[in-house]
């Protein structure tokens, strides 16, 4: 899978359908998001945080792609979660919280949702931090 290393919003190449996978660690546009989702499943783009490290990747067909390009980029899995990002949605609607990555008894999280609310706002937070909307 070919990949970048942590990038900033000018670098995004949006020809390359699911193979343009890629860390976001400053910030992309709310515009660039839509346009990620229009190449790809039409309303939504898949998206994995790292709660630890602050950053996440976009972009992926899976959420458990953009959970390997994470680890191989030195991210921890106990820190990722994997959401859904619908740009053409507001508020609460913005982030739908459902992956399978995030099934994870082991950190009481028995569920493909996020359970804690404090890793949802962490979540939330860090979505509003790289996207600029």
């Amino acid at each position: 899978m070919p990949y970048s290393s942590i990038i900033d919003e000018k670098s995004i190449d949006y020809t390359k359908g699911f193979n343009a996978m890629e860390i976001v660690g400053q910030q992309v546009t709310l515009g660039e998001i839509a346009r990620m989702a229009e190449r790809t499943f039409g309303n939504m783009v898949k998206a994995v945080i790292d709660v630890d490290r602050e950053i996440l990747a976009v972009d992926g067909e899976l959420h458990s792609d953009l959970e390997a390009l994470l680890i191989e980029n030195g991210s921890q899995q106990r820190n990722l979660w994997g959401i859904n990002l619908y740009p053409e949605m507001d508020g609460d609607d913005f982030i739908e919280f459902d992956s399978m990555i995030n099934m994870r008894p082991s950190q009481g999280n028995r569920s493909r949702g996020v359970e804690s609310a404090d890793v949802r706002e962490a979540i939330v937070r860090i979505v509003a931090k790289r996207i600029a909307r």
